[in-house]
């Protein structure tokens, strides 16, 4: 579809809803969209182009929109092959167009596209370079690691408008989640999975562009991927705030479980109960064999206390707690409390297991004491797990 964002700025974008994995490993039951836009000026600029998986839909909006002009430029923000895979397209279709993109995009250009000729075709643009195109001048501002390096977001001066790249964006095709990010009843729930998942390790950089960001005057904010947003800025803004500096979000507990046959889960579902029972604000509880790891992640993020629940396994870890877990060092979890409870027969040793994995991360405390199971929970097990409760629910 195309459709008029502002003056002389069109969507040109396209919804995949028949994509069950995004990067072949995040669950989007609601699809994906893949956002581009087209700026028609004196000059005209293509602002990112979109995944080969929507890629007609994409060349059929930009014939529409063009309405017979040729573009001038292709400004390439994020070279990820979700919004980069029509460039070839474009560069023999317009041979007259440009790229405009940061020299180290420039420099990878060659990794996905061999066999085209980029000579004399690009224009490399730093922190603070402009690039006038009549009425619209556009503003470029490094991004790098958010969430790849040659990555950049550019500044519509005329008319106060982010075009922020991977930034703000959310799971979800637009015909699922609305155009707009006012008809989204529930921006953050997808936009904080995709938040952590996506640029959850890269706080510090996403802190930088946030600095940045706080200097302009923005009025819209466009991302390549989830609904546009213009109204309520400053929620969108103050989540990402929240995120980067790798703040708890919401008050409660996390309590993640990977039991084998049972046993584990009773004793995360009783630990729950009394959690609950001494005034928990809120328990999240989940399977870790069975739920959502990006949920997980995400979850684990949200709240200032994850309590981690496994069986042994092997001598080690069972395997779902221990995807978790290295999950949650690479996306640089950090500035949280952990409790551990470990359940083992003969030789328990999840425990020491987590134990050293979480040891790894910054600023996360280990809380103790960390519980110890033998096969079944007894009502001998209670009291272990009511300290383990206060411990976590202590200020």
């Amino acid at each position: 579809m195309t459709r008029t964002v502002y003056k002389d700025v069109l969507y040109i974008g396209a919804d995949d809803t028949a994509l069950d994995l995004f990067e072949s490993q995040y669950a989007v039951p609601e699809g994906m969209a893949y956002n581009s836009y087209l700026i028609l000026d004196d000059k005209v600029a293509i602002m990112d182009t979109i995944d080969p998986r929507a890629g007609e839909q994409w060349k059929e909006n930009l014939s529409e929109a063009l309405s017979g002009r040729t573009p001038d430029y292709l400004v390439v923000q994020h070279l990820e092959p979700d919004h980069s895979s029509l460039i070839a397209y474009v560069m023999e279709t317009y041979p007259g167009a440009k790229i405009v993109a940061t020299a180290k995009a420039v420099s990878m250009l060659g990794q996905f596209f061999s066999g085209v000729s980029f000579e004399g075709r690009t224009l490399a643009v730093k922190e603070g370079d402009t690039l006038g195109l009549g009425h619209h001048t556009l503003k470029f501002i490094a991004a790098p690691m958010v969430h790849w390096p040659e990555v950049m977001v550019s500044y519509d001066m005329e008319n106060g408008v982010l075009f922020s790249a991977d930034a703000f964006g959310k799971f979800g095709a637009l015909s699922k989640c609305g155009f707009w990010g006012e008809e989204d009843s529930d921006w953050a729930c997808e936009g904080r999975r995709y938040y952590f998942n996506i640029c959850g390790k890269y706080g510090i950089q996403v802190q930088n562009l946030l600095k940045k960001a706080s200097a302009l005057d923005i009025n819209m904010i466009l991302p390549l991927h989830g609904p546009l947003l213009r109204e309520n800025l400053g929620y969108y803004v103050g989540l990402y705030n929240t995120w980067s500096t790798y703040a708890p979000e919401s008050e409660g507990v996390f309590v993640a479980y990977a039991s084998i046959h049972g046993g584990t889960k009773a004793v995360a579902e009783k630990f729950a109960e009394i959690l609950k029972a001494k005034g928990a604000v809120k328990v999240s509880l989940c399977d870790l064999t069975r739920d959502d790891q990006a949920e997980a992640v995400e979850d684990a993020f949200r709240y200032p206390v994850t309590v981690v629940a496994a069986c042994s396994y092997d001598a080690g870890l069972f395997p779902p707690a221990h995807s978790f877990i290295h999950h949650l060092q690479d996306k640089g979890w950090q500035k949280r409390k952990v409790g551990l409870i470990e359940n083992g027969s003969w030789a328990p040793s999840a425990g020491r297991v987590m134990k050293e994995m979480f040891s790894t991360m910054k600023a996360v405390e280990i809380v103790e004491p960390m519980v110890t199971i033998k096969s079944r929970m007894k009502e001998s097990d209670i009291p272990a797990l009511e300290a383990l409760a206060d411990a976590v629910l202590a200020k």
